[in-house]
């Protein structure tokens, strides 16, 4: 049996865009003619012996003619499905003169379907809400006016404005002004941010106090909140392996329940001559309890919850098995920068080793090269007022050294900016510029040289500096018995400094991708042991992709407005708190605890009445409220995973975001 083969399975069909609301009056009527069935058959009336099995058929006329079309029709084309069961527990109890507990039975059969749709939609408007902030109408400069235009017209490029208090209604980039704007639903973090020429901005999150104008980057169906939203609608589509092997258990045990059922209603009549009539009774009330709602709907619910809370919390998980296998954890892959540091950091030290006469071309060749790379060194580099003074150089024949530098051809000079890598390939030693280097890499900072074909012309020294949070979050994650390493193309004496300022304990060092890559293979499958390890990986999604692949898990740091690191991850973090990490584990912990109580619950009440059934103590009334009871039981229990990680108030937060290049 599918999962997806009727609404009980598939409880969100109706909530979903376009599905049209069905009304509650019809189903209203339904349970009050199912009562008056059996309140008019408890009486000595006139020709009650009719009006009770009218008001009966009437009642399942209003609530269960689809469920009896798509029970028939399932059954017609060989395969079984719980409409099934309750098209011949209906058609049964019909036939038995039961007609008030027919009619009660497709009643609340189908009230359960519609109260697990609304459940599920709950869920799914949780994250379709989101869009909703953004505001349709927005201020957008036409012809030197202020127009209010629909978002959805405004084009890339356009000049939108912000008061305060309004919410943003299209990613941009600040153009004049500046405010503080509120990116919780987005990013989850509770402090907003300081924003001012330059910065980025995203739809959907709120402008708190001052006033700003800025350029459009992104048309109303590209934003960031968009793609948000509809990256959790994919995820709804991976199954978890939870939810697989309900859909494959509900497959036998459909099948099996039927045939316990016929068993029940035949053996006892032909082996103990029983009373046949009592027998297919009690085989319509098994049918009537066995339903699987409860395990169908108890997966799908807990699974999307989870993926919603997360999303409000600015973790965005790219399916429902990355939030299950998140608990099975025992390592986290580091990589240093712009993951355990900033990722911003300063050029410190500049010396070179030449005539002075040559000193501003070999720092104009610095700069030429540095620029034209994105590499956060390569960008310290740039950002040096000291390398700013002097006028760029032409670059040709640029190539990138993955894990080692650049190198590119100036005035004719093949130059290559690296680390110790780079001069090692080459052949290059000039023993005072290696010793400079060790004495400032002692200090924890990250050394590259400027070299041509024959000589280190100089080196430049920059320090990231490690991110406040990081010890707290891998002291965190080691008391969840979750080890952490890590991995970095730095020298072996930054790369400890970094690791002793974090607390991690295991680190390897100068490693190209293809290094990492190996490692993280290396974690998962340990020499010794037959143990499978569950590695995760942290990094910034573009540069650590290889890693970030061999991972159970990939983790892309930081990735507001990056479609590619959006793509790349499992699971992004949409700003760059590494708390999200201990977050991620705790959140999946909780949802697998989730689904093990739902399925224990449906298990125990199906058992219970199971028995009960067979003995012959519980009537299809109970048994109808029972499977009711169960199915609620398991989405209440879901639901509480929408509460989960919720923030009390906010103070304002300092620090900027730039916008990455789309």
């Amino acid at each position: 049996m599918s999962s997806q083969c009727c609404p009980c399975c598939d409880p969100g069909a109706e909530a979903r865009p376009g599905a049209t609301p069905k009304k509650w009056w019809p189903l209203v009527l339904a349970v009050f003619l199912a009562l008056g069935a059996e309140f008019i058959g408890e009486t000595t009336l006139p020709r009650a012996e009719w009006i009770s099995p009218l008001l009966a058929l009437s009642g399942i006329a209003f609530s269960g003619v689809e469920v009896y079309v798509r029970g028939w029709r399932a059954l017609l084309a060989g395969r079984l499905d719980i409409n099934t069961l309750m098209a011949l527990a209906v058609t049964g109890a019909f036939l038995l003169r039961q007609w008030p507990e027919a009619a009660m039975v497709m009643a609340l059969f189908t009230l359960a379907e519609r109260l697990e749709g609304m459940a599920v939609a709950r869920t799914r408007n949780a994250i379709e809400k989101l869009l909703e902030m953004a505001p349709e109408v927005a201020s957008v400069s036409r012809n030197g006016e202020w127009r209010s235009c629909a978002a959805k017209d405004i084009q890339m490029g356009e000049i939108v404005r912000v008061r305060p208090g309004e919410r943003i209604p299209l990613d941009g980039e600040i153009t004049r002004g500046q405010s503080t704007v509120n990116q919780a639903a987005i990013t989850g973090e509770s402090l907003p941010v300081e924003k001012a020429a330059g910065d980025a901005v995203f739809a959907g999150t709120l402008n708190e106090s001052g006033f700003f104008e800025f350029k459009v980057t992104a048309a109303a169906q590209q934003t960031l909140l968009a793609r948000i939203v509809q990256l959790v609608a994919e995820a709804e589509g991976e199954r978890a392996p939870t939810q697989r092997f309900i859909d494959r258990f509900a497959r036998y045990y459909t099948p099996m329940i039927l045939a316990a059922a016929i068993m029940a209603a035949i053996a006892p009549p032909l082996l103990f001559d029983a009373s046949w009539r009592d027998c297919v009774y009690r085989a319509l009330v098994l049918l009537v309890i066995a339903c699987p709602c409860a395990f169908v709907i108890s997966t799908p619910v807990a699974i999307v919850s989870g993926l919603a809370s997360a999303a409000r919390m600015g973790i965005l998980i790219k399916g429902g098995v990355h939030l299950e296998t998140g608990r099975k954890l025992t390592w986290i892959a580091f990589d240093k920068t712009g993951t355990l540091t900033h990722g911003k950091p300063e050029c410190t030290n500049i010396e070179v080793f030449a005539p002075e006469a040559e000193r501003a071309n070999i720092l104009q060749y610095a700069r030429a090269l540095a620029s034209c790379s994105d590499h956060p060194v390569s960008e310290a580099l740039t950002r040096e007022s000291r390398l700013k003074t002097f006028s760029r150089r032409d670059v040709t024949a640029f190539a990138a050294l993955p894990g080692s530098g650049i190198r590119g051809v100036i005035d004719e000079l093949p130059l290559t900016l690296g680390n110790r890598r780079t001069l090692a390939s080459r052949r290059i030693f000039i023993s005072e510029a290696l010793a400079r280097a060790d004495e400032l890499e002692r200090q924890g900072k990250t050394v590259v040289f400027l070299s041509d074909a024959c000589r280190v012309l100089a080196l430049f020294a920059v320090a990231d500096a490690p991110r406040a949070e990081s010890r707290a979050v891998v002291g965190e994650l080691k008391d969840m018995g979750i080890a952490s390493i890590m991995l970095t193309g730095d020298n072996e004496r930054t790369a400890q400094t970094i690791a002793a300022a974090a607390g991690i304990d295991r680190v390897a060092s100068e490693l190209l991708p293809e290094d990492k890559y190996r490692k993280i293979a290396g974690l998962r499958t340990p020499q010794t042991g037959d143990k499978k390890e569950f590695v995760g990986m942290i990094g910034d999604g573009i540069n650590d992709a290889p890693a970030l692949a061999a991972a159970d898990i990939g983790f892309a740091m930081g990735v507001m407005g990056t479609d590619t690191a959006l793509e790349a991850a499992d699971v992004a973090l949409m700003d760059d708190d590494l708390r999200k990490i201990p977050k991620f584990v705790r959140l999946s912990k909780a949802t697998h605890a989730v689904l093990v109580q739902n399925i224990t619950a449906a298990l125990v009440v199906k058992g219970v009445f199971f028995l009960l059934a067979l003995s012959g103590v519980v009537s299809m009334w109970v048994a109808v409220f029972a499977d009711l009871g169960s199915t609620l039981l398991v989405v209440a229990n879901s639901l509480r995973l929408l509460k989960y990680g919720a923030k009390p108030a906010r103070t304002l937060r300092k620090g900027r975001a730039s916008l990455p290049a789309r």
